[in-house]
């Protein structure tokens, strides 16, 4: 499983961490990559993260997630 995550609220390579480690500490995900150019991340998982799990780990770091699909 793939999803794409648009966040707003990234403005340095702090917040770059922040939303990294949130991310990687849901169970299951494998890989994120997060860019803040682009405002958003990219997950791997060995199996289904539901989106309220992964924008509810995001808010709780303080970020609003704008979109997620799967990809």
């Amino acid at each position: 499983m793939k999803k794409k995550i648009l966040i707003q609220g990234m403005s340095c390579q702090h917040c770059v961490n922040h939303v990294t480690q949130a991310l990687e500490e849901l169970k299951g995900v494998d890989k994120v990559i997060v860019s803040l150019e682009q405002k958003q991340a990219i997950i791997e998982a060995v199996h289904d993260i539901t989106d309220k799990e992964i924008k509810n780990a995001i808010e709780e770091v303080g970020y609003e997630v704008v979109d997620i699909e799967e990809i």
